[in-house]
């Protein structure tokens, strides 16, 4: 049965890590267990004769949540399956497949050219990502970033102003058969072809305590560099963004006490002939989102063993923990300082060597006493 959408509201109670990787349509988002009191004065404001319907990410959480919790006589429901059955659901629905690829891509040639197309190619162009008779292999993870720079490669590549040959490659590292039926569901619905090939890389690190993403991202991109090897391409594409790499520069200096930057392009070091690039390197996240939203579109933040239980992953097995407090701290500056993002971006183009203690090039360390 189908309820009027007048007659509900939706509830995401997931943290604020989980949320970033999209929630459902029209759901308002509040935590009960952080913000109890806050949580109430939403619920207050909403209609007294709404049922109330709550959703975690896959309804263990809801399903535990106290009665005190639903006092008022509110009609209240727990979402089964939560937010990773309602997206499996949603890709599993067939009947307007061919539309949605329409409305995707048509969106990319219109509302958001300026913000997603534009500053694509002018990557591409800037750092010579793609050039005359590569081949490369476009790397899906699932996510939102991987997906839409699939989408993106294929619009560059109907505009035929270089000749450039493409792979859709998924690696299968040992994904459950409901995270990668999603994404084989949504790389069909966004009319994205792609090749699949099977790693056992989570049985690898399943029994890792010490960072085990990190782990399980250097493996994944080994892989990925030899299968596209494999299939004659000279390029993989990975699908980190701006914010990615303001974030990575931040980070770098808080925990890591260096200065560094997520480069636009890499030589590989163990696959000769190979590189890597990231052609969503001037793409905000922002806008990835809202693309994202504006079709309907819904992506597990992670199909790997933990998805139902972890919220640490991050694709390059950084923790989302940190990226989410990084995330915090940059929003908090740009409050007194709106051009704090573009300030810490260039701030990596321009370094004066003259001014810096010690460096490293080649993997040697200069030290300003050598040449004092």
């Amino acid at each position: 049965m189908q309820l009027p959408r007048e007659s509900y509201q939706l509830i995401d109670i997931r943290d604020e890590g989980l949320r970033e990787y999209g929630m459902m349509h029209d759901a308002i988002a509040l935590d009960p267990e952080s913000d109890p009191e806050g949580a109430a004065v939403r619920i207050s404001e909403i209609p007294a004769d709404r049922k109330l319907i709550f959703y975690c990410e896959i309804g263990r959480r809801t399903g535990e949540l106290d009665e005190t919790f639903f006092a008022g006589g509110r009609e209240c429901y727990s979402l089964e399956g939560g937010y990773t059955g309602y997206v499996r659901f949603r890709a599993a629905d067939e009947s307007d497949r061919e539309e949605r690829q329409h409305r995707a891509e048509e969106s990319i040639r219109k509302k958001f050219h300026k913000q997603l197309f534009t500053p694509f190619a002018k990557a591409c162009k800037t750092y010579k990502l793609i050039e005359e008779g590569d081949r490369i292999a476009v790397c899906i993870s699932g996510g939102k970033d991987s997906m839409l720079m699939a989408k993106l490669f294929q619009e560059i590549q109907r505009h035929r102003q270089c000749n450039f040959e493409l792979t859709f490659l998924v690696m299968d590292p040992g994904y459950n058969k409901d995270n990668r039926a999603l994404i084989e569901s949504n790389a069909k619905t966004l009319g994205i072809p792609v090749t699949i090939f099977e790693s056992d890389i989570f049985d690898a690190v399943d029994t890792i305590e010490k960072n085990p993403c990190y782990l399980c991202a250097r493996m994944r991109r080994g892989y990925l560099y030899s299968r596209a090897q494999a299939l004659g391409c000279n390029k993989i594409a990975l699908g980190h963004h701006y914010d990615d790499v303001i974030e990575t520069i931040l980070m770098g200096m808080l925990h890591g006490a260096q200065i560094q930057t997520m480069m636009p392009k890499l030589h590989s070091t163990n696959f000769e002939g190979m590189e890597l690039i990231r052609p969503l390197y001037l793409v905000r996240e922002s806008d990835i989102c809202a693309w994202r939203d504006y079709n309907e579109l819904h992506f597990l933040q992670c199909a790997c063993h933990f998805t139902e239980t972890c919220t640490t992953c991050h694709e390059d097995g950084t923790t989302s923990s940190k990226r989410l407090e990084t995330k915090k701290l940059i929003a908090s500056l740009k409050k007194d300082n709106p051009y704090i993002e573009s300030n810490i971006f260039k701030s990596v183009e321009n370094v004066n060597l003259d001014t810096l203690i010690a460096y490293k090039k080649d993997g040697v360390r200069h030290h300003f006493l050598d040449e004092y």
